[in-house]
């Protein structure tokens, strides 16, 4: 076995040139599969560990989706607010433990702003329930004070002590700023690999503050507030985009959840994140599955190419393997000759499909990171993605099969009297 091992390397590589464009093929074939269940996978985790520790979800009457997706992952539009005075009749509720209200719809720079109390920093989880932590300063004491996330640090290079302004709405490019209120950096967040990186997070008071002299989505002609004016107003929030909850015992869930649904005077919902979640991935997995299917076609196809290389050389090579004929070697030998370089040449093709991953991660990776939040870092290959290279290069051996019982049925006079 040892020497049709050997035997079969050389004939590979004697036939480098086209063969190297099939190893190729499966290569990138390989590339597509590992790097779309890569991507599946990653971005299956980085949703389920953007939020944990939070019971429920509360927010204007949607679907709950929609309610997970603008809340947690800042994503979309509400199609409501809640008044503040829901907002304290639910934390009043007496299986609740602690309530972090949030607004949105303001940005920098294309990030969004969050308004939330400093509760926020204290309750809000990530990951197996980890606390958010600073890597520089501390949280918002004051009015005109911010606390970008990490990445919101990193790509605008913000430090303790700058000066940032907020804009109005989500858009990147925004010609509603609000120049005139400027916020102080007070801290920084260390990167927990969830939306909170790409958020600026502000006080409820703020967000106020910079609204009093806007009307309908813009600033009221020829009135402005200073910032020192805007102390003297009553900045207590008027309307919230969402509220987090936590419970002092989570068997009360479902009697928190329909207590909100029930609540009268205003439509409102609560969601469980993690149900949520689940309904999410129901929608996504169409998409996924066919993109699954997509890569797997490739593989084939790739598959199917070797197998017409290795057939189309056969005519070339029936004096070689006719000689081997004579030299002793049974059809027996033929055959396993041939299933060898097709192993082998699905092997390398593999090995060059994971090449060309660790590649790809590493050129990409931090790209990924900085847009959206993906670690897409090299690690060991996950029990699915060990499954996926065990098929490719099971289903690269058996298509080999196929040139080689071929190969198997030439008769040794065919070989070396070829016909002309």
């Amino acid at each position: 076995m040892k020497a049709l091992f050997s035997l079969a390397a050389k004939s590979a590589w004697n036939r480098r040139f086209v063969l190297a464009l099939t190893v190729l093929s499966i290569g990138l074939s390989t590339f597509l599969l590992l790097g779309i269940e890569r991507i599946r996978t990653e971005v299956r985790e980085s949703f389920s560990q953007s939020v944990s520790g939070t019971d429920l979800i509360v927010g204007a009457r949607t679907s709950p989706i929609q309610l997970l997706l603008y809340s947690v992952f800042r994503i979309g539009e509400a199609t409501n607010n809640l008044s503040w005075s829901s907002v304290q009749a639910i934390t009043g509720h007496p299986a609740v433990a602690w309530a972090v209200p949030i607004s949105l719809g303001d940005s920098h720079r294309g990030f969004p702003v969050l308004g939330t109390t400093r509760d926020y920093f204290e309750h809000f989880r990530h990951g197996e329930r980890q606390a958010l932590r600073f890597q520089q300063g501390a949280p918002f004491a004051q009015l005109f004070e911010a606390v970008p996330g990490a990445e919101v640090a990193e790509r605008l290079g913000y430090r303790v002590g700058d000066r940032i302004t907020l804009s109005h709405g989500l858009s990147e490019v925004s010609l509603a700023e609000h120049a005139d209120k400027p916020f102080v950096v007070t801290g920084i967040l260390a990167r927990t690999g969830t939306p909170v990186d790409r958020t600026v997070h502000v006080s409820l008071e703020a967000i106020e503050a910079i609204h009093l002299d806007w009307q309908g989505g813009a600033p009221i002609p020829g009135f402005t507030i200073s910032p020192e004016q805007v102390r003297k107003f009553d900045l207590a929030p008027r309307a919230v985009t969402a509220l987090l909850l936590g419970l002092k015992n989570r068997s009360s869930v479902f009697a928190v959840q329909r207590h909100v649904a029930q609540f009268k005077a205003e439509p409102l919902m609560g969601v469980l994140p993690g149900v949520a979640l689940d309904q999410l991935w129901e929608v996504l997995g169409t998409g996924e599955r066919a993109l699954f299917a997509i890569s797997a076609l490739v593989s084939a196809v790739s598959l199917a190419g070797l197998v017409a290389v290795v057939l189309a050389g056969l005519n070339e090579r029936r004096r070689e393997l006719a000689i081997l004929r004579a030299l002793g070697a049974g059809p027996r030998h033929v055959l396993i000759l041939l299933a060898l370089e097709g192993g082998l040449i699905t092997l390398a093709g593999v090995v060059a499909g994971i090449v060309l991953l660790v590649a790809g991660m590493a050129g990409a990776g931090p790209i990924v990171q900085a847009r959206l939040g993906l670690d897409l870092a090299f690690s060991a290959p996950s029990p699915a993605q060990g499954v996926l290279l065990a098929g490719i290069l099971g289903a690269g051996w058996l298509a080999s099969l196929i040139p080689a019982y071929r190969a198997y049925r030439l008769s040794l006079i065919d070989g070396l009297t070829p016909k002309v």
